[in-house]
Protein backbone atom coordinates (compact mmCIF):
# COMPACT_ATOMS: atom_id res chain seq x y z
CA UNK A 1 0.00 0.00 0.00
CA UNK A 2 1.32 3.36 -1.34
CA UNK A 3 0.31 6.15 1.68
CA UNK A 4 1.41 10.22 1.57
CA UNK A 5 1.89 12.03 4.82
CA UNK A 6 1.72 15.46 4.52
CA UNK A 7 3.49 17.71 7.28
CA UNK A 8 5.27 14.62 7.76
CA UNK A 9 8.93 15.81 8.75
CA UNK A 10 6.82 17.57 11.61
CA UNK A 11 5.62 16.67 15.00
CA UNK A 12 3.06 14.09 14.61
CA UNK A 13 3.76 13.48 10.60
CA UNK A 14 7.05 12.24 11.38
CA UNK A 15 5.96 9.91 14.05
CA UNK A 16 3.03 8.67 12.06
CA UNK A 17 5.84 8.00 9.28
CA UNK A 18 7.29 6.01 11.00
CA UNK A 19 4.55 3.89 12.15
CA UNK A 20 3.31 3.57 8.51
CA UNK A 21 6.62 2.41 7.37
CA UNK A 22 7.15 0.03 10.01
CA UNK A 23 3.86 -1.53 8.80
CA UNK A 24 5.37 -2.63 5.60
CA UNK A 25 3.54 0.56 3.44
CA UNK A 26 5.55 2.57 0.99
CA UNK A 27 5.37 6.12 2.32
CA UNK A 28 6.27 9.58 0.45
CA UNK A 29 6.17 12.65 2.66
CA UNK A 30 5.06 16.30 1.17
CA UNK A 31 6.86 19.07 3.76
CA UNK A 32 8.09 22.32 3.31
CA UNK A 33 10.22 22.28 6.10
CA UNK A 34 9.06 25.44 7.79
CA UNK A 35 8.75 24.02 11.18
CA UNK A 36 9.60 20.38 9.99
CA UNK A 37 13.25 18.86 10.34
CA UNK A 38 14.39 15.87 7.49
CA UNK A 39 16.23 13.88 10.14
CA UNK A 40 12.64 12.98 11.77
CA UNK A 41 11.68 11.52 8.05
CA UNK A 42 13.04 7.47 8.39
CA UNK A 43 15.60 6.19 5.65
CA UNK A 44 12.75 4.26 4.08
CA UNK A 45 10.54 7.44 3.49
CA UNK A 46 10.74 9.62 0.12
CA UNK A 47 10.97 13.01 1.53
CA UNK A 48 9.68 15.88 -1.07
CA UNK A 49 10.01 19.58 0.08
CA UNK A 50 7.09 20.69 -1.29
CA UNK A 51 4.65 23.34 0.02
CA UNK A 52 0.78 21.71 0.21
CA UNK A 53 -0.29 24.76 -1.77
CA UNK A 54 2.07 24.32 -4.64
CA UNK A 55 1.11 23.10 -8.57
CA UNK A 56 4.46 20.74 -8.06
CA UNK A 57 2.87 19.26 -4.20
CA UNK A 58 -0.57 18.53 -6.23
CA UNK A 59 1.23 16.81 -9.51
CA UNK A 60 3.29 14.69 -6.90
CA UNK A 61 0.40 13.11 -5.71
CA UNK A 62 -1.03 12.56 -9.18
CA UNK A 63 1.92 11.01 -10.24
CA UNK A 64 2.47 8.55 -6.87
CA UNK A 65 -1.54 7.24 -7.44
CA UNK A 66 -1.58 6.30 -3.71
CA UNK A 67 -3.61 4.60 -1.82
CA UNK A 68 -4.16 7.15 1.21
CA UNK A 69 -3.49 10.44 2.52
CA UNK A 70 -2.82 11.64 6.06
CA UNK A 71 -3.43 15.31 5.72
CA UNK A 72 -1.15 16.83 8.97
CA UNK A 73 0.31 19.86 7.24
CA UNK A 74 -1.20 22.71 8.74
CA UNK A 75 -0.55 26.20 10.80
CA UNK A 76 -1.60 25.11 14.19
CA UNK A 77 -0.65 28.28 16.19
CA UNK A 78 -3.68 29.93 17.22
CA UNK A 79 -1.75 33.10 17.98
CA UNK A 80 -0.43 33.33 14.40
CA UNK A 81 -3.84 32.90 13.44
CA UNK A 82 -5.27 35.53 14.97
CA UNK A 83 -2.56 37.95 13.79
CA UNK A 84 -2.43 36.90 10.44
CA UNK A 85 -5.34 35.07 9.37
CA UNK A 86 -4.88 35.72 5.51
CA UNK A 87 -1.73 33.05 6.29
CA UNK A 88 -3.59 31.08 8.06
CA UNK A 89 -6.29 30.55 5.89
CA UNK A 90 -4.06 30.03 3.39
CA UNK A 91 -2.54 26.96 4.37
CA UNK A 92 -5.30 25.57 5.86
CA UNK A 93 -8.28 26.09 3.90
CA UNK A 94 -5.88 26.62 0.48
CA UNK A 95 -3.66 24.41 0.93
CA UNK A 96 -6.02 21.71 1.63
CA UNK A 97 -8.43 22.02 -0.94
CA UNK A 98 -5.08 21.73 -3.19
CA UNK A 99 -4.45 18.55 -1.48
CA UNK A 100 -8.39 17.34 -2.23
CA UNK A 101 -8.13 18.30 -5.74
CA UNK A 102 -4.85 16.23 -5.84
CA UNK A 103 -6.69 13.38 -3.95
CA UNK A 104 -9.45 13.37 -6.63
CA UNK A 105 -7.34 13.47 -9.81
CA UNK A 106 -5.57 10.45 -8.91
CA UNK A 107 -8.28 8.55 -7.86
CA UNK A 108 -6.99 8.01 -3.88
CA UNK A 109 -9.03 5.58 -1.94
CA UNK A 110 -9.14 7.62 1.55
CA UNK A 111 -7.93 10.72 3.10
CA UNK A 112 -7.67 10.68 6.60
CA UNK A 113 -7.89 14.91 7.93
CA UNK A 114 -6.16 15.97 11.08
CA UNK A 115 -9.07 18.39 12.63
CA UNK A 116 -8.54 19.88 15.98
CA UNK A 117 -10.75 20.43 19.07
CA UNK A 118 -10.36 24.25 18.32
CA UNK A 119 -13.36 23.66 15.96
CA UNK A 120 -15.55 24.00 18.51
CA UNK A 121 -15.09 27.09 20.26
CA UNK A 122 -15.51 27.96 23.82
CA UNK A 123 -18.42 25.48 24.91
CA UNK A 124 -19.86 24.74 28.20
CA UNK A 125 -19.63 21.08 27.60
CA UNK A 126 -17.92 19.19 30.53
CA UNK A 127 -17.77 16.77 27.82
CA UNK A 128 -17.62 17.34 24.13
CA UNK A 129 -18.99 14.76 21.56
CA UNK A 130 -18.73 14.75 17.69
CA UNK A 131 -22.30 15.82 17.49
CA UNK A 132 -21.74 18.87 19.80
CA UNK A 133 -22.13 22.58 17.76
CA UNK A 134 -18.99 23.81 16.28
CA UNK A 135 -18.42 27.74 17.53
CA UNK A 136 -14.51 28.44 16.82
CA UNK A 137 -13.53 31.51 18.77
CA UNK A 138 -10.15 31.76 16.57
CA UNK A 139 -9.39 31.78 12.82
CA UNK A 140 -7.40 28.77 13.40
CA UNK A 141 -10.11 26.79 14.96
CA UNK A 142 -12.21 28.61 11.70
CA UNK A 143 -9.39 27.19 9.28
CA UNK A 144 -9.50 23.61 10.60
CA UNK A 145 -13.28 23.12 10.64
CA UNK A 146 -13.97 24.78 7.10
CA UNK A 147 -11.88 21.68 5.18
CA UNK A 148 -14.04 19.56 6.51
CA UNK A 149 -17.03 20.49 4.49
CA UNK A 150 -14.72 20.84 1.52
CA UNK A 151 -14.11 17.27 2.17
CA UNK A 152 -17.32 15.98 2.38
CA UNK A 153 -18.29 17.54 -0.68
CA UNK A 154 -15.22 15.95 -2.46
CA UNK A 155 -16.56 12.89 -1.64
CA UNK A 156 -19.99 13.59 -2.76
CA UNK A 157 -18.84 14.81 -6.01
CA UNK A 158 -15.97 12.12 -6.25
CA UNK A 159 -16.51 9.27 -4.09
CA UNK A 160 -13.28 10.40 -2.34
CA UNK A 161 -13.35 8.72 0.75
CA UNK A 162 -12.33 9.84 4.31
CA UNK A 163 -12.19 10.15 8.01
CA UNK A 164 -11.82 13.06 9.98
CA UNK A 165 -10.02 12.90 13.22
CA UNK A 166 -10.44 15.84 15.55
CA UNK A 167 -7.45 15.78 17.81
CA UNK A 168 -7.35 16.96 21.65
CA UNK A 169 -4.16 18.85 22.61
CA UNK A 170 -1.41 16.33 21.26
CA UNK A 171 1.98 16.57 22.87
CA UNK A 172 5.36 14.40 22.86
CA UNK A 173 8.80 14.20 21.71
CA UNK A 174 9.72 16.23 18.46
CA UNK A 175 6.93 18.94 19.12
CA UNK A 176 8.88 22.69 18.88
CA UNK A 177 8.00 24.89 21.38
CA UNK A 178 7.45 27.59 18.60
CA UNK A 179 4.95 27.81 15.89
CA UNK A 180 3.11 24.27 16.35
CA UNK A 181 4.21 24.18 19.96
CA UNK A 182 1.64 23.29 22.95
CA UNK A 183 1.91 24.21 26.42
CA UNK A 184 3.60 20.81 26.87
CA UNK A 185 6.14 22.02 24.79
CA UNK A 186 6.64 25.06 25.73
CA UNK A 187 6.83 24.63 29.51
CA UNK A 188 9.16 21.95 28.72
CA UNK A 189 11.74 24.13 26.82
CA UNK A 190 11.68 27.18 29.43
CA UNK A 191 12.11 24.12 32.16
CA UNK A 192 15.35 23.30 30.27
CA UNK A 193 16.20 26.57 30.31
CA UNK A 194 16.03 27.40 33.68
CA UNK A 195 12.87 29.75 33.38
CA UNK A 196 9.65 30.19 34.54
CA UNK A 197 6.58 28.81 33.02
CA UNK A 198 4.10 31.75 32.03
CA UNK A 199 0.64 30.75 32.46
CA UNK A 200 -2.21 32.94 30.59
CA UNK A 201 -5.06 32.83 32.68
CA UNK A 202 -5.82 31.64 35.76
CA UNK A 203 -4.32 28.53 35.48
CA UNK A 204 -7.79 27.10 35.94
CA UNK A 205 -8.13 26.09 32.42
CA UNK A 206 -8.54 22.92 31.84
CA UNK A 207 -7.46 20.65 28.57
CA UNK A 208 -7.60 17.31 27.13
CA UNK A 209 -3.78 15.89 26.70
CA UNK A 210 -3.30 12.89 24.37
CA UNK A 211 0.04 11.21 23.87
CA UNK A 212 1.56 11.61 19.99
CA UNK A 213 1.86 8.02 19.56
CA UNK A 214 -1.47 7.61 20.84
CA UNK A 215 -2.94 9.66 17.91
CA UNK A 216 -0.87 7.60 15.65
CA UNK A 217 -2.49 4.66 16.74
CA UNK A 218 -6.05 6.33 15.71
CA UNK A 219 -4.51 7.30 12.20
CA UNK A 220 -3.21 4.04 11.66
CA UNK A 221 -6.63 2.86 12.83
CA UNK A 222 -8.24 5.33 10.68
CA UNK A 223 -6.48 3.74 7.40
CA UNK A 224 -9.18 1.30 7.34
CA UNK A 225 -11.94 2.35 10.30
CA UNK A 226 -14.34 5.18 10.66
CA UNK A 227 -14.81 5.51 6.46
CA UNK A 228 -17.18 9.01 6.62
CA UNK A 229 -16.84 9.60 10.05
CA UNK A 230 -16.00 12.59 12.48
CA UNK A 231 -14.09 10.83 15.36
CA UNK A 232 -12.31 12.28 18.20
CA UNK A 233 -9.07 11.31 19.56
CA UNK A 234 -8.94 12.18 22.90
CA UNK A 235 -8.62 10.29 26.49
CA UNK A 236 -11.93 11.98 28.15
CA UNK A 237 -9.64 13.36 31.01
CA UNK A 238 -9.40 16.94 31.77
CA UNK A 239 -6.24 18.73 33.00
CA UNK A 240 -5.96 22.27 34.02
CA UNK A 241 -2.95 24.13 33.54
CA UNK A 242 -2.09 24.28 37.31
CA UNK A 243 -2.69 20.22 37.41
CA UNK A 244 -0.13 20.04 34.36
CA UNK A 245 2.17 22.59 36.33
CA UNK A 246 1.83 20.22 39.16
CA UNK A 247 2.69 17.18 37.38
CA UNK A 248 6.16 18.59 35.32
CA UNK A 249 7.01 19.73 39.23
CA UNK A 250 7.40 16.24 40.06
CA UNK A 251 8.56 15.18 37.25
CA UNK A 252 11.66 17.60 37.06
CA UNK A 253 12.13 16.86 40.90
CA UNK A 254 12.71 20.62 41.84
CA UNK A 255 10.23 23.54 42.10
CA UNK A 256 9.53 25.85 39.13
CA UNK A 257 8.79 29.73 38.64
CA UNK A 258 5.27 30.17 37.44
CA UNK A 259 4.33 33.58 36.40
CA UNK A 260 0.45 34.33 35.56
CA UNK A 261 -0.77 36.23 32.52
CA UNK A 262 -3.42 37.62 31.21
CA UNK A 263 -5.45 35.42 29.08
CA UNK A 264 -5.22 36.01 25.52
CA UNK A 265 -7.92 36.49 22.54
CA UNK A 266 -8.92 32.98 20.98
CA UNK A 267 -7.93 30.88 24.12
CA UNK A 268 -10.09 28.26 25.01
CA UNK A 269 -11.38 28.33 29.04
CA UNK A 270 -12.03 24.47 29.03
CA UNK A 271 -12.18 21.51 26.37
CA UNK A 272 -12.55 17.97 26.86
CA UNK A 273 -13.28 15.21 24.50
CA UNK A 274 -15.31 12.22 25.12
CA UNK A 275 -12.87 9.33 23.27
CA UNK A 276 -16.62 6.55 23.34
CA UNK A 277 -16.94 7.21 19.51
CA UNK A 278 -13.04 6.23 18.39
CA UNK A 279 -13.91 3.35 20.81
CA UNK A 280 -16.83 2.19 18.94
CA UNK A 281 -15.68 3.30 15.31
CA UNK A 282 -12.02 2.82 15.17
CA UNK A 283 -11.69 -0.02 18.38
CA UNK A 284 -9.23 2.79 19.69
CA UNK A 285 -8.37 3.79 23.32
CA UNK A 286 -5.63 5.38 24.83
CA UNK A 287 -2.34 3.94 26.16
CA UNK A 288 -0.64 6.89 27.78
CA UNK A 289 -1.78 8.26 30.24
CA UNK A 290 -0.73 11.97 31.64
CA UNK A 291 1.77 11.36 33.96
CA UNK A 292 3.58 8.54 32.02
CA UNK A 293 3.85 10.26 28.56
CA UNK A 294 4.88 13.70 30.19
CA UNK A 295 7.39 11.62 31.62
CA UNK A 296 8.51 10.08 28.16
CA UNK A 297 8.55 13.80 26.82
CA UNK A 298 10.26 15.10 29.41
CA UNK A 299 13.69 12.79 29.04
CA UNK A 300 13.60 13.43 25.43
CA UNK A 301 13.24 17.04 25.81
CA UNK A 302 16.32 16.88 28.61
CA UNK A 303 18.18 14.81 26.04
CA UNK A 304 18.26 11.77 28.61
CA UNK A 305 17.01 9.05 26.08
CA UNK A 306 15.57 9.07 22.25
CA UNK A 307 11.95 9.30 21.71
Amino acid sequence: MKAVVTGGAGFIGSHLAEALAAEGMTVHVIDNLSTGRPDYVPASVTMHNLDIRSEEARQLIVSIRPDIVFHQAAQVDVQRSVRDPDFDASINIAGTANMLQACAQAAVNKIVYASSCAVYGDLQEALIEEHHRTEPISFYGISKLTPESYIRLFHRLYGLGYTILRYANVYGPRQTPKGEGGVVAIFLDRIGKGLPLIVYGDGNQTRDFVYVKDVVRANVAAAKRGDGQIVQVGTAVPTSIDELVAKLRDIHGAELAVEYRQERPGDIKHSCLSKAKAGSVLAWQPHYDLYCGLKETYRYVMGQTGP
